[in-house]
Parts: C-alpha cells; structure tokens; sequence
C-alpha cells in the first residue's frame, strides 16, 4: 500500500522530483529568551563561544584576530573624510560589536578621543535630532513627573554610573534642549575606555525640561518637546523625584551631572545625600588643577606671589577659581589670602564689588573690593592693571588672548602659564601655536581643546590638554569601589593631586603639565587610588575592607575590576571550558581540547 498521501500526485516515470530531508536528525531547540546583546556580535569569539552566546550563523564564519578587526575599522574610519562621519561610524560600532570599540579605542585613544568627545561631540549634538539614528540612552521628560521610577524599569541593565544632563548649556554652543544627548552617550564612553567601568553598566540620561532654543522648538525634525524651558522650582522638585528614583532603582549609583545652565543649585543641594559630583565644577576644576600644581612647579614663581586673571566668570571659571584657591591654602596661604590670588573678568569687564549693576551671587566671592574705584573694562587694560603670572580662559571667546596680550604675559614673566580652556576649539581664547609664537616659546600652556604637536626651533613642542577623562573617571570608579555615600571635596581635590604625581620621569624633563594620553588607564588607577585613600579619611566608604590593603593592592584591585576589552573574549571562553567540563566530566584546556572522559579531540 502506498504511503503517499491520497492527494499526492503520482511521481512521473524516469523524472522523480526532490523530496524532502526525511533521513537527517532535527532538533528543533525549545523557544529561548535570550537575546544576544551588542558585546555579542564579535567576529573574534571562537565557533564554540558563538554557539554558547547563541550568534553562530549571525555573523560571517570566520574567527578573526584582533589585529585584522582594528586593520578594517581604521581603514573604514580613515575613508571617510569629515569627522562627524566618524563620529557616526564609531557610534555604529559601539552598538553594534561593544568590545571591539573599546578595543580600537584603547589603542587609539590619543586619536579617537576627539571623534567620540570633544570636539566633534559638539557637532554631533547640534544636529542629533537631524541625524538621528538608533536609540542611545534614556529620555526623561518633564510630563512624566510622578513616574519616573517607573520608566526608569525599562532600562534593561544593573547600573554602577549614569551621566545626566538637561541639554540647556553644551559645551559652547547653548541650550540644545534633547539634543545633548550626545554628552552623556560621549562621556560614559569615557568612563569605560579610561577607568574600566563596563559599557553594560553605564546609563546615558538625558532630561527633556523643554528649551529656551526658539529654533529648536520650531524646527519639524526636532525630538524633544516643544515647550519653552520650565522654571527653576518645576525642574528642582523634578531632580528631587529624579535622585530619589534613580537611587531606589539602583542603590550606590554614582550620578554625574553635566552641562545644565546653572550647576550650582542642585550640587549644592544633592552632594551630601547622594553619590554625585558636578564635572563642569569640580572635575573641570580639578583636572586644571592637576595641570596648574605642575605649572606653578615649573613656573619659578612661589604660590604667594602668584596672580591668576581668569577670563570668565560663569560657573566652570568660578568653580575652577575655587579648586585653585584650596590649592594655595594648602601651600600655607590664609584663604582670604588664597582669594586675592584671582581676577576674574566677564563680559562687562573686572568683577569688582563697586562696579554698576547687580552682581550674581556666585561672583560675589571672588569680586575685588581693592580697585580704588576703578573699573577695568577690557581684558587688555586688566592685564595692564594686574601684571598676572597666570592667564586662564572659560570665557568661550575663540582668539580672546590676542598677540598683544599674549606678548606682553612674556614681557611680565620668564614662564607665564596661559591656559585657554574653552571648548570646542573655535572658542579656544587662543591657539598653542599663537601662544608659543608670541611668548618665543616661554609658556607652559594646556588647553581645553586638543592642539597638534609644533615645532619650535628644532624642537617637538607637545601642547597640554586639561581634559577632564584625566580625573572624572577616576573619581566615578573610586567612588563605585569604595562604595562612597557622598563625594566630598577631598575626593575631587585628591583626583588632582593624584593626577599630578602621574607624570613619567620623561615627562617632568620634557616640562609636560599632563600626562601622554596613551597612558589614561594607568593614570585613572593612580586617581582611582586617591579617590579611594580620600573617602576612607573623610569616612564615607562603605567598602571598609580596602581600609586594610597597601597602596601596591589597592592598584592591583583597581585594575582587577576594571573592564577589559581584550579579555572579554577570554572569559567566554572559560564560561564554554566550564560547561563542557560539567557535560562530559573532562578537562577542556584552553585550546578547546579534551582530555580524559569519555571522548577524545576538540570541543
């Protein structure tokens, strides 16, 4: 009898037709949840490693080496020409194959930071709604007041750091509303190439209070919400339900704000009930610091007789003035004394206590009361008046230090120290080579923004950065290994000092005021340590054990936790060497081979 079917048709003489594979073994594996992430997709994992992690046949067969992966990616990364395509393509690449970024960028760190930060992230944010591609990060708009803790379950990950910001002052380009997303997404990036804190673990938060950018809000493909910005009281009660959740949600979270208008209320307000710390005041102030306590090293001038104009005097110059007066109180200054050290100008000239109008509360402190009455209203003519050691810039007034300025801090000192810190660099106060060029090579200059290494009378002359990845990372992982109920002063001004003690022998001859870039993770682990050393004196760890390790297994623990790239691979191996080992009672070596057991080869 026939095992066709009654409907089959009969199979025509001498031309049989292909049937189905009824002879080969199938197994159809039971419906998972799982769903492999970006760390996932790594051509580099082994076949074994690919079936574990359940991406076998998702991504082309072949195992690569590390080098081969980096060769491709340059090789894409240096076809394209601006660097906002690049920025793109790397975005692309962290969320879609995670270790094989930090791996390209741990080997190019010097070169790919300004792509995924400063000063390329500026571009980015501008024009973030507009080029919008794939999700990054979370949204936490004003109408979701009352549910915050709610949305914030929808984040899919434990998270040790989040980076927040409104969007209403970033960088030096003004209230970009949502569109400052980029800034968290860029720093975080940070956190995790510089100090080891895992991708999986950061948390991008943008906060969308509206904006005070008409043109955003009538542009049609902007994704934030059209309303005006919400005042001072409406976004405190909505950062008190914000700290609250983002705490409940994840206890011992370290937050981070970054770039709000006005910094100064909610630091003062959250700093000693969470672990948070503002970066444009205090790791701003602490990574120019670290700079300045090598500068005025080199300079010959002693602290007393130091004097600083600062060109700026919104938050991050007055929050940078403040780092620098404990500085001088530590060389033994009184801190009246240590305050007299500073000038600040703004845009109506020298902050005095006479001059006409009222004076914002946070310049009050540094305002002159010994001006004679006199009112200085250029920063030529304060210059003139002052005779200073030390010119800073955060005023955002790209070429503010002009030939003349720059010629006559020569003329006042053998080593002035110029420092034009504001970003991006079309709003640097002056360029190093203008610098060098008009001090005959004199200075001791660091910048916010990155400068190409000059040559100056058959020398290298390699110009200073005050990037702030030298200090925040450190301060977030110190903050997370000695699981800190607060960050104090100390912490952030310890990150500083530690900072300057991580200069190489060869760097202290060669005058640098930072350290080589490509050693950012060694550097973190020093301010990592400080961090840590300054908690357990002010009694704000809750990691009590590292009370008891010395400074040498205090480093070795740091470096233990922190997230390594190049290592991820490793660890699935072993997680797969593991299992087999449990299936088959043998040993598996780290080739993927068998011995003892049952069975004898390779896994």
């Amino acid at each position: 009898m026939s095992s066709r079917g009654p409907n089959a048709p009969a199979p025509s003489k001498g031309s049989r037709k292909p049937t189905a594979n009824i002879r080969a073994a199938h197994h159809v594996a039971p419906l998972r949840h799982v769903v492999p992430s970006a760390q996932d997709f790594d051509t580099s994992y082994s076949i074994e490693a690919r079936k574990y992690l359940m991406t076998y046949g998702l991504t082309p067969p072949a195992v690569e080496t590390f080098e081969n992966q980096a060769k491709r990616c340059m090789a894409i990364l240096n076809r394209k020409e601006l660097p906002l395509e690049k920025y793109r393509y790397l975005s692309a690449l962290r969320n879609t194959n995670m270790h094989l970024f930090y791996r390209l960028l741990a080997d190019n760190v010097k070169e790919l930071t300004p792509l995924i930060y400063t000063p390329t992230v500026g571009e980015a944010c501008q024009r973030w709604s507009e080029l919008y591609t794939f999700p990054e990060g979370l949204y936490l708009s004003y109408a979701d007041r009352g549910h915050l803790h709610t949305i914030l379950q929808n984040w899919p990950h434990e998270v040790q750091i989040t980076v927040v910001t409104d969007g209403s002052r970033i960088l030096g380009l003004g209230d970009l509303g949502i569109d400052g997303m980029g800034i968290p997404v860029g720093k975080l990036s940070l956190y995790t190439a510089c100090a080891g804190i895992h991708p999986l673990m950061t948390l991008p938060l943008c906060l969308d209070l509206g904006t005070s950018n008409v043109e955003k809000r009538n542009d049609p493909l902007y994704l934030g919400s059209r309303r005006d910005k919400v005042t001072a009281e409406e976004e405190k009660e909505f950062l008190d339900e914000l700290m609250a959740a983002l705490t409940e949600r994840w206890p011992g979270i370290v937050i981070q704000y970054e770039d709000f208008k006005n910094p100064f209320p909610s630091l003062e307000r959250y700093q000693e009930t969470y672990t948070m710390f503002n970066d444009d005041i205090q790791g701003t102030g602490a990574v120019i610091l670290g700079g300045f306590i090598n500068a005025v090293k080199q300079s010959g001038t002693a602290p007393q007789n130091q004097r600083a104009v600062f060109l700026g005097a919104g938050s991050a110059g007055v929050g940078v003035a403040k780092q620098l007066t404990e500085f001088f109180m530590k060389e033994g200054l009184s801190e009246d004394e240590a305050r007299k050290r500073f000038w600040l100008v703004d845009s109506k000239g020298l902050v005095t206590m006479d001059r006409p109008g009222e004076l914002a509360e946070h310049k009050v402190y540094f305002a002159r009361d010994d001006n004679n009455g006199e009112q200085y209203k250029t920063l030529e003519d304060v210059v003139e008046y002052v005779k200073p050691t030390i010119l800073m810039g955060l005023s955002t007034i790209g070429g503010a230090f002009t030939p003349k300025i720059l010629e006559r801090l020569a003329e006042l000192n053998e080593r002035p120290v110029i420092f034009p810190l504001s970003n991006p660099s079309s709003k640097s106060e002056c360029t190093f080579e203008d610098a060098i060029k008009y001090t005959k090579g004199m200075c001791l200059f660091a910048s916010g923004s990155p400068f190409p290494t000059l040559q100056w009378q058959g020398k290298d002359l390699v110009p200073g950065q005050g990037n702030n990845m030298y200090v925040f990372p450190g301060i977030g992982l110190g903050a997370i290994l000695s699981k800190s109920v607060s960050v104090t002063q100390n912490m952030i001004y310890a990150s500083a000092e530690a900072l300057s003690t991580s200069l190489t022998p060869e760097e202290v001859e060669s005058n640098w005021l930072y350290p080589n870039i490509s050693r950012i993770r060694d550097v973190s682990v020093i301010v990592t340590r400080g961090v840590i050393r300054a908690a357990q004196g002010d009694g704000v760890d809750r990691e009590l054990a590292l009370r008891n390790v010395s400074d040498e297994e205090m480093d070795q623990f740091i470096r233990h936790r922190m997230y390594d790239p190049f290592k991820e691979q490793d660890h699935v191996s072993q997680e797969v060497r593991e299992l087999a080992q449990h299936v088959l009672g043998a040993q598996i070596t780290s080739e993927g081979k068998i011995s003892g057991g049952a069975t004898n080869g390779k896994l």
